[in-house]
């Protein structure tokens, strides 16, 4: 085998067939900029969806040589020999590549496992064992991923530190230029990090962390890397996150790759928002990392999900960190206890008896079912299901400590026979 990349963005590549194989195939493709075109009486829905979005051109019917024409790739994709070889036979006539899905020996190219981090395409070939390439092809993204494969280029020079004869000395490196990256930590398992969160990670000089983050992704950093607490910033909220603005604006003016660690979703009442804006004020690339929230994912690890067919169609997410009755408080608790939705509630555990009381004495039923998840998707996971009315005193009984979520709604009690509060570190 010869290995090659393809540029093709902008020219036609044709794949036949509309089913499981195509499926996987065509995103690849779309990648890669391709003009795609189907060839198949039927589709597959995520095909179909391809097309009505205006990213595929589907021609409804089986193959015919002219489909060939201008295209510069051809993938068959279906699952009887004689239609493939039909097909590879007049690709073969125009000179075309053709990789086959049914008979890699017949086909004229073949598609390797890929892996993609950042820049980096890595692409195995097994010898025609596909299990070897992808079993590879793991092996290099996990290491990518970990960082312990860097994906930089080594200095190549002797056992003394001289450059080899032949060997161009190295330049002094190249700075690169600053950038901020905002990206969501998820809410506490430090598996249910984002493959690009984790890799923007691996690339960080510096990382401004905040106390919700899982300390096994700060273990994993590189020893060279700045770790900046953002909880140890003194002079309360609204000074500490001056502060915190000004630490990622001075390290990405100064060329550092930096890395804004926040637990959940960076835009969750992370104020990601803010320290978008003051980054982008002093001229700085800034990049949204969405992290997994634990509006959803702390409820559904105790086995609530905030929305079932026939219970209910909507969930609101609201902040608590202030009591209903606050002057500053943006939250419309009447409104709120309207409705009949879930209701998941962040940063409200110290407010949770006021809260309670404001959705009972706007229309909420007393025995409206209510949860309360300390620490969700973390080995430290505990759950205490109640009711609106009883919740914030079982809750204080059971000592749960934040950071918590509380759900209202009856959701809370459609799974819970079927899947039993359990802590998820033992899974």
């Amino acid at each position: 085998m010869y290995p090659l990349a393809l540029r093709l963005a902008g020219r036609r590549v044709l794949v036949v067939g509309g089913g499981a194989v195509a499926t996987r195939r065509v995103p690849a493709l779309l990648d890669a900029e391709a003009r795609v075109v189907v060839v198949a009486p039927e589709l597959t829905p995520a095909l179909r969806a391809h097309v009505d979005a205006g990213r595929v051109e589907w021609v409804a019917r089986e193959f015919a040589p002219a489909d060939l024409d201008g295209a510069w790739l051809v993938q068959v994709a279906v699952d009887d020999p004689a239609a493939a070889e039909a097909v590879s036979a007049a690709a073969l006539d125009r000179q075309i590549f053709c990789v086959r899905a049914d008979d890699r020996d017949a086909a004229t190219a073949w598609t390797p496992a890929v892996t993609r981090h950042g820049p980096l395409t890595v692409a195995v070939l097994g010898g025609g064992d596909p299990r070897r390439a992808v079993a590879v092809r793991d092996a290099i993204r996990e290491q990518l991923i970990s960082g312990t494969l860097s994906g930089r280029p080594a200095e190549r020079t002797g056992a003394d530190g001289s450059v080899p004869d032949g060997v161009t000395p190295p330049g002094p490196p190249e700075r690169p230029v600053g950038r901020v990256a905002l990206v969501g930590a998820g809410p506490g398992d430090p598996e249910l990090i984002t493959v690009r969160g984790r890799r923007l990670l691996a690339e960080a000089d510096v990382v401004v962390a905040d106390r919700l983050v899982p300390g096994l992704l700060l273990d994993e950093l590189r020893p060279e890397v700045e770790l900046v607490d953002a909880t140890k910033i003194p002079h309360g909220p609204a000074a500490a996150q001056e502060e915190i603005n000004r630490v990622l604006v001075d390290r990405a003016l100064a060329g550092a790759r930096v890395v804004r660690l926040k637990g959940g979703d960076p835009y969750v009442f992370g104020r990601g928002g803010e320290e978008a804006l003051a980054c982008a004020a002093a001229g700085i690339p800034v990049t949204v990392v969405p992290g997994v929230t634990s509006s959803v994912a702390a409820p559904a690890a105790a086995g609530i999900p905030v929305t079932h067919r026939g219970v209910a169609h909507e969930f609101t997410v609201v902040s608590g960190h202030l009591p209903p009755e606050h002057p500053d408080s943006l939250v419309d608790w009447s409104a709120l206890a309207r409705l009949r939705g879930t209701l998941v509630v962040l940063m409200g555990l110290n407010n949770l008896p006021a809260i309670a009381a404001a959705l009972r004495a706007h229309g909420r039923p007393s025995e409206t079912p209510a949860a309360v998840v300390q620490e969700g998707t973390t080995g430290a996971q505990r759950v205490v299901r109640s009711t609106l009315d009883e919740v914030a005193a079982h809750a204080r009984a059971a000592g749960i400590r934040p950071p918590a979520v509380v759900v209202f709604g009856d959701v809370v009690t459609t799974l819970s026979s079927a899947l039993p509060d359990r802590s998820p570190a033992g899974e």
